[in-house]
């Protein structure tokens, strides 16, 4: 991967990212998870809102060649 990436999803909800994950998986595009390790360990985790307020949510970051395929197989989850 380069260090060109580019974020092309975000969510809060921990469902719907195994769902991403799978599905970038699956079309063989190397992902980042940026911020899914620190969810749980600062403040009071992902309570309320589904994430952590001082990390937002986890955002999937792919090298910018990479970015227009990845939207594409991501579409259906938008």
């Amino acid at each position: 991967m380069t260090d060109d990436l580019v974020t092309v999803f975000e969510t809060s909800d921990a469902v719907v990212l195994v769902l991403v994950k799978n599905a970038l998986d699956g079309d063989h595009i190397p992902f980042v998870a940026q911020g899914e390790v620190v969810q749980d360990w600062i403040g009071l985790g992902r309570f309320p809102s589904g994430y952590n307020a001082a990390t937002g949510p986890v955002r999937i970051q792919v090298a910018a060649e990479n970015a227009g395929r990845a939207r594409e197989v991501l579409e259906d989850f938008v």
